[in-house]
This record gives C-alpha cells, sequence and structure tokens, in this order.
C-alpha cells in the first residue's frame, strides 16, 4: 500500500522536490545578484544564505532546517530570503551541491585502485563533515549541480581506460558511492546514539554485558561465543564503524579487481 505523504520522514529530503527551473538557474547560477526590492538586507546573497543553512545543519541536522532558522542566523527577515532562494526545497539542492565541491579533486599516484580508495577516503570524510548530505542523496535523483557533476566526472576518470566499458564504469562508480554512503550512515548512527542518549558503547556494554552472561549459553551458540568474544575484546563494542569501512572498502575493490583482470584475459 502507498505510502500518505504526510508520513514520510520529515528531514529526508528528496532532490528535484522544488521548481525544476528555479532549482537549476539557482544551482547553475552566474554568482548575478538579483534585483533588490523593499526587504533584502544589502549583503546578501544566495552564497551567504547556502552557507548558513550548512552550519545549521552541520549543527543540528536537517530536521532543525528551516527558512525562518536560516533568517534568524543572518539577522533578516524570513521574507529576504525568498528574493533569493524560492524554498526549503530549493535550498537543500544547493547545499548539497556546494558541500561536493569540498571534495579535493586532485590526481592520485597509482592505479586505479589507489584512485578509487582516495575517492572513497574523501566522501567517508564528506559524510562525517556534514552527515545531513546522507538524508538528502538519493542516488536515482540526484542533484544535477557542477559540483555533483564535476564529482561523477572525477570519479569515473579513476575507471578510465583500463578495458571497462561505459555501463561497467558508471557501476563501479555507484557500487563504491553506495558502499561509502552505507558505511558513513553507519557511522553516524554510531556517533547520534552515544550523543543522544549520553551513553558510550563501551558503558553501555559495561551493563548489558553482565546482563547477558547470565543468559547467554555458549555451548549453545559456541561460535558466536568465541568470534563474539574476540570482536568485543577489539572493539570495546559490538561493531567498530572505522574497521567496517576499511574492511569493507578492501573488500570491495578486490571484487572490482576481479572484474578488470577478466577483461585482460
Amino acid at each position: 500500500m502507498a505510502k500518505n505523504p504526510s508520513d514520510r520522514e520529515p528531514d529526508k529530503h528528496y532532490g528535484g522536490r522544488g521548481d525544476p527551473v528555479r532549482s537549476m538557474a539557482l544551482l547553475w547560477r552566474d554568482g548575478a545578484t538579483p534585483a533588490r526590492g523593499r526587504g533584502p538586507k544589502p549583503g546578501l546573497t544566495v552564497d551567504r544564505i547556502v552557507a548558513s543553512a550548512i552550519e545549521l545543519a552541520d549543527a543540528e541536522g536537517l530536521a532543525a532546517l528551516s527558512m525562518r532558522r536560516v533568517a534568524e542566523r543572518l539577522g533578516v527577515g524570513t521574507m529576504s530570503l525568498y528574493t533569493y532562494v524560492p524554498s526549503k526545497a530549493e535550498l537543500v539542492d544547493v547545499m548539497y551541491d556546494t558541500v561536493c565541491g569540498e571534495v579535493a579533486r586532485t590526481a592520485v599516484d597509482g592505479g586505479w585502485r589507489s584512485r578509487l580508495e582516495a575517492i572513497a577516503r574523501a566522501n567517508w570524510d564528506l559524510y562525517r563533515r556534514h552527515p545531513w548530505m546522507l538524508r538528502v542523496m538519493a542516488m536515482s535523483r540526484p542533484p544535477l549541480g557542477p559540483n555533483s557533476i564535476a564529482g561523477y566526472d572525477h570519479d569515473l576518470r579513476a575507471v578510465d581506460g583500463i578495458g571497462l566499458s561505459e555501463l561497467e564504469m558508471d557501476s563501479v562508480v555507484s557500487l563504491v558511492s553506495v558502499f561509502v554512503q552505507g558505511a558513513a550512515r553507519t557511522a553516524v548512527e554510531a556517533a547520534s546514539s552515544a550523543r543522544d542518549t549520553g551513553v558510550t558503547d563501551e558503558e553501555w556494554w559495561s551493563t548489558y554485558g553482565p546482563l547477558l552472561e547470565k543468559v547467554f549459553d555458549a555451548k549453545k551458540y559456541p561460535v558466536a561465543a568465541r568470534v563474539g568474544a574476540v570482536a568485543g575484546e577489539v572493539y570495546q563494542s559490538a561493531y567498530d564503524p572505522a574497521h567496517g569501512f576499511q574492511f569493507g572498502l578492501a573488500r570491495l575493490l578486490d571484487g572490482i579487481e576481479v572484474l578488470i583482470e577478466s577483461r585482460h584475459q
């Protein structure tokens, strides 16, 4: 059964929810300042609005973002913003594309594996700096701005000329992107649980561990007992997101290597 639009998560955003013409005009703007009416404060620009919105989302999450809150941070009336940005929907698209511009796109020494690893780590860091991005991105509806497209082009160059077809190049880049998003989302949620509850993973396990020992039968679950003991000792938790990212990325690149080698046989 289809969900009622009102049931959707309030802080989740999909690209293209705003006016398409206005969104594209903002994403690809030439830097010109719109004509001022009576409302806008001198010096107010799209870039200032977007920068303030990013700071707010970084600090409080996408759910806290509103045109009113951004206006308050800038010290202007809410209606002043609408001269520059039509609505929150278009604003979020521009925010996303703007932070995509933070990723360094310099040449990386080495072959395709080094290049893909550098891309993955750069995006991992980007999502950790701006966790709200994980509430925005939908692979099938990416914000079609200059930084997003420049990033896609840069990522494709990492696997260009190594024997893959165009579709395989796109699939490899998308595979790495999806993996990094998932790993970053897990890391962000782990950090949020500690922040929101005021209890670290180590503190949580120090409480629940002794209780589990009273009911857990190691003879009934011998493999879980053996492996869980080792992992818990190393991670001091049930899971270490940073280790999961590093281990998963290495295995993912191993799989891509098999594909590439098959093209040279």
